[in-house]
């Protein structure tokens, strides 16, 4: 009989297998051991399985299979192998299961490292995987943590059989032993067999003797007492077999107790002390030595395979485990004068034994990413990031810092604390909406249905910020799909931009579609009272039926849309904020509109929202990549976020751009985007931007790539995403949700408020409701004034550009002259959005960028108050503003109010400004005379392009 097979057979004591992997199963050699070596159980580790997985081809065919019948969760693909393993293993050990009545034939899987600290948690995973692997010869493996120590009462005394692991301590295993005993007695009392209910307890051996060896030798060498040297030396290698020698002695004496002989009469089965890390980590050490030293009755040694090897060569089985108590009573007395902790030295391997395995469970999720990303090809847009040596060490060191704190658990968790612990627990509704909004995915089919059959020529989504840009680039991507209507977006207040839409459509056959989170914004609420006022005139009472809302429950907007007989509400998420809402209600509702397929948009953007999740390390994941080197630059200086976009996907631009700089721009802190400016050449750029750059690949832009290309020869941070199709653009939007909420916790900041947002929306509250007491906005004194435009700025702003009073040209010099290095300038537009006004600024831009390095934005009042306005206001103040207002032809009644359209654009354009001054911002207005607009622009143009030269 070889040893290994004498340990069970003459000392009663099992070999269990530290060890498991497919291929070893399925070609018998688990059955091998159990036929010829006596083998009783097995156990598996994170480590063990990333060693299987992770560095193994044998796996990838069950992944394929897995990932050709639907797209998976990392977890989902990882859990199915390693319970099919298990099972198997499981099955193999059956017969000894059988005939020991229950006692051994266990194979051991273990809770999820990343809950060793999480009491309820571990209570849900370990139910759930007994559960899932359906065995009576499963262990489940929980920690013995002071959070792990009562989930093992409880599981014990539901009839789960548990190894407990990482046991270091003989006060930890008295803890564990008496947590078993306790929840046997539960269960008996509650008249359940406690028969067939086993229990081993992991007393970890050779990490002891590692950790206390090297703080030996460090007192070895501080000592000047040679005989304090050596009585220092002859603990080396002694601690740890000396610790389970006396956890032994505890065992036997619970175990000896009326409490638990009670138990016994009941056929409870004694927990029994499992030897675990028994390979021999010291070479100088016999290599079984923590099999030899240990052997006792009703206990268990689980080895890794070559220690397996090592003691059927040459190991000698004789009971040891009892040899000499009193000596190992001498060696840990001595380590106690020696000034070290046994108990001290146990947390610090319990700590480090939970990080070994949290470690090793990253490395298995990430081989397991890295297979499916092989498998998905083209499905999953990739990510190449192209940094510099030192943005790229820094934001590798922001990688590992996440990975190492568990953060984007913790993020999908809902732990504000990833943040600044304020309110972002109450924001992250957007992690599972894609999921949720699957399940409604035929109430969206039906929905697009109805409209179909209505027969409209168009939708107009009436809404600002989150509830129009999602949907503007979704109709400006996909375009009209046949027998849809064509889908139209109206955010601006402008008297001439609400008749432009109205002029574009057949009042009854348009279908509106009012989308306001709160109810209470003011734009979506003037838009719905002057449209369904005009449909009304045109159609009569069914007016109603032209009409859907989507808001929150409970808003101001539900309540309109029932009494106002709505066809009918969408409900979007309270705990969703507008930028973050594009793959909820208010983008779903307009793409249905519209003719898209809603679930397929949700299947495509669930496979990011897979590649971001909780179970995907950081550095497998592409949202943390992106977001870390974000804001690692944004912390280097290149905080200026330009968007380059292939030409049939160039308006998501717009929509990053409020994700972005709403997200981000907030106490004096941020990212700045820049949309809209093509790519140019290096020498137009200063060393403040970060370049995102989307491709589609089956449309690129010859002139884009090349662009770019010199740009990353010279040096910028380059964030490539490739697109084989615009089918996949909803994966954009989630990966760069993810993105911003990282950089936002590198930024320390909160990135679901918005208090400057809210700040100018205040402001432009008030002058309205005074306007609309006194019939007119308060009167303001201009600077310079002429008969095309006049000049305004608030007092300190006035002061500081005393060149203003002598007229335009003068005074758009000296404002541009107040530009620094890394500054960037912003023309803000409260003017008809259109092509013209839009080419001539945009020349004016870019002439600015070419000339002066400083990156530019250009945007159209109101709608960037509720995107860029907050970074404008809020975030660091690198920022010069030319805001640029006008008079409209002709007003335009708002239903219900005193005042028209003109009224609210410039309460708006005031109150942006107001609050630009309030925030000490660099700040000019030229407003625009009626009729004046055309010559206006031109000229701001020109002083612009004068000022630069």
């Amino acid at each position: 009989m070889n040893a290994l097979k004498a340990l069970h057979a003459e000392q009663d004591q099992a070999v269990w297998l530290d060890f498991v992997a497919r291929g070893f199963i399925e070609k018998g050699e688990l059955k091998k051991l159990v036929e010829e070596d006596g083998l009783r159980g097995v156990t598996s580790n994170p480590a063990i399985f990333e060693k299987a997985i992770g560095h193994s081809d044998e796996y990838d065919a069950s992944l394929k299979a897995v990932q050709e019948t639907g797209d998976s969760r990392v977890i989902d693909l990882y859990e199915g192998l390693a319970i099919a393993d298990i099972q198997a293993a499981a099955d193999v050990l059956r017969p000894v299961y059988e005939a020991s009545d229950g006692a051994d034939g266990y194979v051991s899987l273990e809770v999820s490292p990343y809950l060793a600290l999480d009491t309820q948690a571990t209570l849900d995973e370990a139910r759930r995987l007994h559960k899932a692997v359906a065995r009576d010869n499963l262990m489940v493996k929980v920690p013995a943590t002071p959070e792990g120590i009562p989930a093992i009462r409880q599981l014990t005394a539901e009839g789960i059989s548990i190894n407990v692991t990482l046991l270091f301590s003989q006060e930890a295993y008295e803890a564990v032993a008496r947590a078993f005993v306790a929840g046997i007695e539960e269960r008996a009392k509650g008249g359940h067999d406690v028969s067939r209910i086993a229990s081993v307890a992991s007393f970890f051996i050779s990490r002891i003797d590692s950790l206390v060896d090297k703080m030996l030798d460090e007192k070895i060498a501080a000592a000047n007492d040679p005989d304090e040297k050596i009585a220092l030396g002859s603990l080396k290698g002694k601690v740890a077999i000396a610790n389970a020698k006396l956890a032994y002695q505890r065992y036997k004496r619970i175990f000896a107790e009326a409490q638990w002989q009670a138990l016994a009469e009941k056929g409870a089965k004694a927990q029994r002390l499992l030897w675990a890390s028994t390979g021999t980590k010291n070479k100088a050490y016999s290599d079984v030595l923590y099999v030899e030293e240990l052997i006792g009755p009703n206990t268990v040694n689980t080895m890794p395979p070559a220690t397996m090897a090592a003691f059927r060569d040459h190991g000698e089985v004789r009971a040891t485990i009892e040899e000499d108590v009193p000596g190992a009573e001498a060696v840990m007395n001595g380590l106690a004068r020696a000034g070290i902790d046994i108990e001290a030295v146990a947390r610090q391997l319990v700590e480090e034994g939970v990080q070994l395995f949290i470690d090793a469970a990253d490395n298995l999720l990430g081989a397991v990413a890295g297979k499916r990303v092989a498998l998905l090809g083209a499905r999953l847009d990739p990510q190449a990031l192209a940094l510099c040596d030192i943005l790229s060490a820094d934001a590798a060191k922001a990688v590992e810092a996440w990975r190492a704190s568990g953060a984007i658990r913790r993020l999908w968790a809902k732990d504000a604390t990833v943040w600044t612990g304020a309110d972002e627990a109450s924001w992250l509704g957007w992690l599972h909406i894609v999921e949720e909004e699957l399940e409604k995915a035929a109430d969206y089919a039906a929905f697009a249905d109805w409209v179909k059959s209505e027969g409209f020529t168009h939708a107009v989504v009436l809404g600002m910020g989150g509830s129009s840009l999602g949907p503007e680039v979704l109709s400006l991507t996909y375009g009209q799909r046949p027998g849809y209507p064509a889908l139209c977006i109206l955010d601006s207040t402008h008297p001439d931009e609400v008749r432009a839409v109205e002029a574009e459509i057949d009042l009854a056959k348009t279908l509106f579609i009012v989308s306001s989170k709160s109810g209470s914004t003011l734009e979506p609420n003037v838009f719905r009272d002057y449209f369904y006022d005009r449909v009304k005139q045109t159609i009569g009472e069914k007016v109603g039926d032209h009409f859907v809302a989507v808001t929150d429950p409970g808003s101001d907007m539900e309540r309109a849309a029932q009494a106002q007989n709505f066809k009918k509400i969408f409900y979007g998420k309270k705990q969703i904020g507008g930028r973050y809402s594009v793959l909820s209600a208010f983008g779903l509702v307009p793409a249905a509109a519209m003719g898209l397929d809603v679930k397929d948009l949700l299947d495509r953007a669930r496979i990011m929202v897979r590649s971001c999740g909780p179970a995907v390390p950081p550095h497998n994941n592409p949202g943390v990549l992106l977001g870390a080197a974000m804001g690692t630059a944004a912390l280097k200086g290149r905080d200026k976020v330009t968007v380059i976009a292939s030409p049939g996907i160039a308006s998501f631009g717009a929509w990053a751009e409020q994700l972005i700089a709403e997200s981000t721009g907030k106490v004096g802190k941020g990212l700045i985007p820049v949309d809209g400016e093509p790519a140019g050449v290096p020498a137009v750029y200063g060393h403040d931007r970060f370049f995102l750059y989307l491709r589609l690949d089956s449309q690129a832009d010859a002139a884009q790539d090349a662009a770019l290309s010199a740009l990353e020869k010279d040096g910028h941070p380059i964030a490539r995403i490739g697109l084989d199709g615009v089918e996949q653009l909803p994966q954009e939007f989630y990966r760069l949700e993810i993105a911003t909420a990282v950089a936002g916790a590198i930024l320390e900041i909160n990135p679901f408020d918005q208090p400057d947002v809210e700040a100018s929306k205040i402001e432009t509250k008030k002058l309205f409701a005074e306007a609309e007491k006194s019939g007119a906005l308060p009167s303001e004194t201009p600077i310079f004034e002429d008969e095309v435009l006049a000049l305004y700025a608030d007092p300190k702003n006035a002061e500081a550009l005393p060149q203003a009073r002598d007229g335009l040209d003068v005074a758009i010099r000296a404002h541009l002259a107040r530009a620094r290095q890394d500054d960037y300038v912003a023309l803000l537009a409260y003017i008809p959005r259109n092509e013209a006004n839009h080419a001539v600024l945009q020349e004016a831009r870019l002439a600015i960028r070419d000339a002066k390095r400083y990156a530019t934005c250009l945007e159209f009042g109101p709608r960037f108050l509720h995107s860029t306005g907050q970074a404008y206001k809020g975030g660091p103040n690198t920022g010069v503003f030319l805001q640029i207002t006008g008079d409209a032809r002709e007003d335009l009644p708002i239903p219900g109010r005193s005042l028209g359209f003109s009224t609210v654009v410039a309460a708006q354009a005031r109150g942006d400004f107001a609050v630009l001054a309030e925030r000490g911002r660099r700040a000019l207005r030229v407003h625009l005379k009626a009729g004046q607009t055309e010559a206006g622009l031109a000229r701001i143009a020109a002083a612009l392009k004068a000022a630069v030269a």
